[in-house]
């Protein structure tokens, strides 16, 4: 073998060797500076889209077995969702949660209140199932659907997503706290009102019974802290981040407007989630007055009223409202819906020309 052919061999050898080498090197520097994915992250990630397929197609199945039950449902009539021992709404809603699907469940266990729920039921349940209708639909033709109302789509249905866009840093009034007890679980729901950002938060928070689900914020207190936004739903939840020192506390109510701009407000939040029971809301000068068997919040200004939402009316809350009020006008945080509004919050105006307005009473 000639010198000549050993030197081209060594030197192909040696050049594969170092190009090898080089090839190693770029890839130890992009895994490090994450400019390439790493080949574990990479398998995690298609085994999670997998994962979601998955469930995907479970859900779909779901759907459209939920899709046929409402059909028939309204095919027999709804007066037989009145007799003793109807046993539809559970075992739907056991078939929603073995799809995955227990946003799906949660509103099929809702149906199964409304023939108790008093007189007018059967327009209600007819109204509550076409809701549920219009949501399975939405799931399986969710493709052909806007960004945001699919996300909406899929929140509604019970599929967990993650706060994704740009923290918000500003000086958020909390406005209301309460929690919701749900089966196995507690809820925590937290309004928040930033003051620079003029924008209004939910963060939901989770817990056993009997534990506390999250951090408990003080209502009418001010916290200097980040909240990111989750997709759908309006714009409305979003997670708390770093918070910056401790809540301070603070009199000053949020900015407000009349009933008719609340209904408004509702209205326009229909368009993006017509799923939605009921929008935030601040009413700036009302007054609690009895009317028929129930409330309703009076404007001072145009005399223009709401009527309280029923589930307001056996709170202990509601008689704080009138007895803050003594018959003056109030600012009324809540949540106003097709059901009424159920007021959260109230700050009193000073009694007299120049006084500050009292603390935030909790009426939850």
């Amino acid at each position: 073998m000639g010198r000549s052919t050993v030197g081209s061999m060594v030197l192909s050898h040696g050049g594969e060797a170092w190009r090898a080498a080089g090839q190693a090197a770029r890839r130890t520097v992009e895994r490090a500076s994450g400019t390439a994915p790493d080949k574990a992250s990479s398998d995690a990630d298609r085994a999670a889209a997998r994962r979601a397929g998955r469930r995907a197609g479970r859900i779909t199945g779901g759907a459209q077995e939920l899709d046929q039950r409402l059909a028939d449902l309204l095919r027999g009539g709804l007066a037989a969702a009145d007799r003793p021992g109807y046993g539809l709404w559970e075992e739907t809603a056991a078939r929603m949660v073995d799809a995955q699907a227990p946003g799906l469940a949660g509103r099929v266990r809702e149906l199964g209140a409304i023939p108790d729920s008093g007189p007018g039921w059967p327009g209600r349940l007819l109204e509550e199932c076409a809701l549920l209708r219009l949501l399975d639909s939405a799931w399986l033709g969710r493709d052909r659907l806007p960004g945001p109302l699919a996300a909406t789509v899929r929140a509604r249905v019970g599929l967990t997503s993650s706060a994704e866009g740009a923290a918000v840093r500003d000086r958020w009034l909390v406005l209301a706290q309460y929690d919701i007890p749900d089966g196995r679980i507690v809820t925590r729901r937290t309004w928040l009102y930033g003051r620079g950002s003029e924008r209004v938060s939910l963060l939901l928070s989770y817990g056993a019974p009997g534990r506390a689900p999250a951090r408990a914020l003080p209502v009418g207190a001010v916290v200097d802290a980040e909240v990111t936004p989750y997709p759908g739903g309006g714009g409305l939840r979003g997670e708390l981040g770093p918070q910056f020192g401790e809540p301070l506390a603070t009199t000053a109510p949020p900015p407000g407007g009349t009933t008719a701009d609340a209904l408004a407000a509702y209205g326009r939040a229909l368009r993006d989630d017509p799923w939605l029971d009921a929008w935030p809301a601040t009413l700036r000068e009302v007054v609690p007055a009895p009317s028929g068997d129930g409330w309703q919040l009076v404007g001072a200004a145009d005399g223009s009223a709401l009527p309280v939402a029923p589930s307001a009316l056996s709170r202990p809350g509601l008689w704080k409202l009138v007895a803050l009020s003594g018959g003056g006008p109030l600012t009324v945080f809540g949540e106003c819906g097709h059901r009424g509004f159920d007021p959260l919050a109230a700050w009193c105006a000073g009694t007299s020309e120049g006084e500050a307005p009292s603390a935030a009473v909790a009426l939850t």
